[in-house]
């Protein structure tokens, strides 16, 4: 029941728009080790300018 629960959580977050900051560890854990990660709040701006208009165009690869 968790994982349904966890699915749920996550689905209904992007839908309105808020990315899966777990997720985010994950890649940077597994596609840029030798990157610090940010931390949460860092993170949600960071998602915020790429959805809003920042100049990075959100994406990392």
């Amino acid at each position: 029941m968790s994982g349904l629960f966890d699915t749920l959580r996550r689905t209904a977050r992007l839908m309105v728009g808020m990315p899966d900051y777990d997720a985010y560890l994950r890649h940077m854990a597994a596609h840029h080790p030798e990157r610090p990660a940010m931390n949460r709040t860092q993170f949600f701006r960071d998602r915020q300018e790429a959805r809003y208009g920042g100049k990075n165009g959100g994406r990392c690869c």
